[in-house]
């Protein structure tokens, strides 16, 4: 079993055995937040943190059998006690989570975690029922403002899905541009139904554009500086040549639309044509570029 998942066991298992779903992801987000390399990351949804990954991992566990799920709650019905498989210091921070925050009824619990962490609340739709005034202002201030038109890269290699929504969302991003000749993956959210769905749950939109991609047989046995230059040197003179009026569409939804992002695989932009991409739409019409 993933080592989450047994963090996630843990946590209902020492909440009493049955918990209800918004608890579960506010406590499990105080526990994440208060530990280094953890195993969850954590969108501002619009009910708070919230935790696709994890959600994905809830749900496999009951199709398991090892919980059960009502509309509101998840109860845990496999008997054993994963708590003794864990790291000393994540069971001893679980525990803890569970003595400070475990019998805070929702509303002080979601008050809690709003106040402390304001950007994670900045979607939430009960904000004035859970905050004060010169709270509801903190949020307010952690809304991302930036507006200045720029043209932003983004691969998810490395990364969750939630770290990669937190970059979209923090650069105030308006549209998401996928590049991928194939918009499949194996990593969970990736794939193009997924990723427009989590997207829009942020408010962000989602265009798919095929063939400014390049073909997966292409990037087979790339190895070396020289094959990464061959394959980008084939790019520029093929597509990036022939594919001029993608890249004027793309231009004109930057100038539409003000923050947009090229999306790939590849964590390292220069081992992606969407740099290379990036450069020939700015070249047909200056424009700032980032690579996050």
């Amino acid at each position: 079993m993933f080592y989450r998942r047994k963090i996630l066991l843990t946590l209902i298992q020492h909440l009493g055995g049955e918990v209800e779903k918004m608890r579960l992801q506010k406590l499990l987000f105080l526990y994440c937040k208060q530990k280094n390399n953890a195993e969850y990351d954590f969108i501002p949804y619009r009910f708070g943190c919230y935790s696709y990954s994890a959600k994905a991992d809830l749900s496999t566990m009951v199709k398991k059998g090892l919980l059960t799920e009502t509309e509101k709650s998840y109860t845990k019905q496999d008997n054993s006690d994963y708590g003794e498989n864990l790291k000393d210091g994540d069971f001893d921070l679980l525990k803890e989570i569970i003595t400070n925050y475990g019998k805070l009824n929702n509303s002080a619990l979601i008050s809690h975690t709003y106040i402390n962490y304001p950007f994670f609340a900045i979607n939430s739709t009960n904000l004035n029922d859970a905050l004060n005034s010169t709270n509801i202002e903190k949020v307010k201030q952690a809304i991302p403002k930036e507006n200045e038109i720029t043209l932003f890269t983004i691969g998810y290699e490395g990364i969750s899905l939630e770290k990669y929504l937190e970059k979209l969302v923090k650069n105030n991003i308006k549209l998401l541009v996928d590049v991928r000749k194939n918009p499949h993956s194996m990593k969970f959210g990736f794939s193009k139904t997924l990723l427009k769905k989590y997207c829009a749950s942020l408010n962000i939109d989602y265009i798919h554009i095929p063939d400014l991609g390049i073909n997966s047989d292409k990037r087979n046995n790339l190895e070396s500086e020289k094959d990464y230059n061959e394959l980008f040197e084939d790019y520029r003179t093929t597509t990036l040549k022939t594919k001029i009026e993608s890249q004027r569409y793309i231009l004109k939804l930057l100038k539409n639309r003000r923050r947009i992002a090229l999306t790939c695989f590849e964590a390292e932009p220069h081992k992606c044509h969407r740099s290379h991409l990036a450069n020939a739409i700015t070249n047909i019409e200056k424009n700032i570029i980032v690579h996050l």
